[in-house]
């Protein structure tokens, strides 16, 4: 039956969860007050392989995804507990449905990288995983799998909006050592003329410079499902269902990001429920 009380979600907590353990490497050279994608790092769940240029819509099966039993309509699932412990004071997580990503792309060249199918409309996304259908509910990421090199240099994202026009983002710093984890936010580089817009396709991307290493980053479209603060260092910080279960939808690719009170995410440990009925 599908969870529509408190009574039955806590019935579903003490008898019907998929339980799911978090041990995760720290991610060094970071930058404090920025996010930083644990999808590659290694421990539990495991390192997540590094997206090839097709885009492509990750589910709970894909390697790096917290692990849940999907469950059949008209039965939900609920995220209504996690505890997670960080080696670093300060900071938060943030834990994500990754509904689209891709990779393969390079630092070292100045021509136009174009992309090819990294579309919301038309990659195959669920629409219960997709939310509201102008995609006001996700959030677009550049990641980064392996490090850039030290020189300068900005990215002009070519993106199609919602409304169907398309328009230019232009990201800076995405040179000068740019390392592995980093997890740099779109959203804020929609220019003054689209405020309002929101993005449901990636076209390209052409870098002002070389950073002088080719690397390896690509691009990534979330849904965010809930987001805690931790406080001191190894001293375990608890998310309830009164913190807002949210609701999981089926094949949801759960992820973590960090957001970094300092050069490094710290190692990430705990664990968690996500219920059903």
């Amino acid at each position: 039956m599908t969870i529509s009380t408190l009574d039955a979600l806590f019935n579903a907590m003490a008898n019907n969860s998929s339980r799911f353990v978090v041990n995760k490497t720290s991610i060094a050279n970071q930058t404090a007050g920025q996010l930083a994608s644990m999808w590659r790092a290694a421990g539990q769940p495991a390192q997540a392989a590094i997206p090839g240029t097709t885009p492509e819509v990750p589910t709970e099966a894909t390697l790096g995804a917290i692990d849940f039993a999907s469950q059949t309509s008209p039965a939900t699932s609920y995220l209504p507990w996690i505890v997670l412990n960080s080696g670093n004071t300060g900071g938060g997580f943030e834990i994500h449905d990754r509904v689209a990503h891709m990779g393969g792309l390079v630092l070292n060249v100045t021509t136009a990288q174009n992309i090819t199918g990294l579309d919301l409309n038309t990659i195959g996304l669920p629409a219960e995983r997709r939310g509201a259908a102008d995609f006001s509910d996700l959030q677009w990421f550049l990641e980064v799998y392996t490090d850039g090199g030290a020189t300068a240099s900005n990215a002009t994202i070519a993106v199609t909006y919602d409304d169907a026009t398309t328009g230019n983002l232009n990201v800076v710093a995405v040179g000068g050592s740019l390392r592995a984890g980093r997890f740099i936010p779109l959203i804020p580089f929609i220019p003054t003329a689209k405020q309002g817009r929101k993005i449901g396709a990636i076209n390209s991307v052409t870098l002002s410079a070389s950073t002088g290493t080719a690397g390896n980053f690509g691009f990534t479209c979330t849904r965010q499902r809930t987001a805690k603060a931790f406080g001191l260092a190894n001293n375990p910080v608890t998310l309830t269902w009164q913190d807002g279960a949210p609701e999981i939808q089926n094949d949801s690719c759960l992820m973590i990001a960090i957001l970094c009170a300092t050069t490094s995410t710290g190692a990430v440990a705990g664990q968690g429920k996500i219920s059903h009925g």
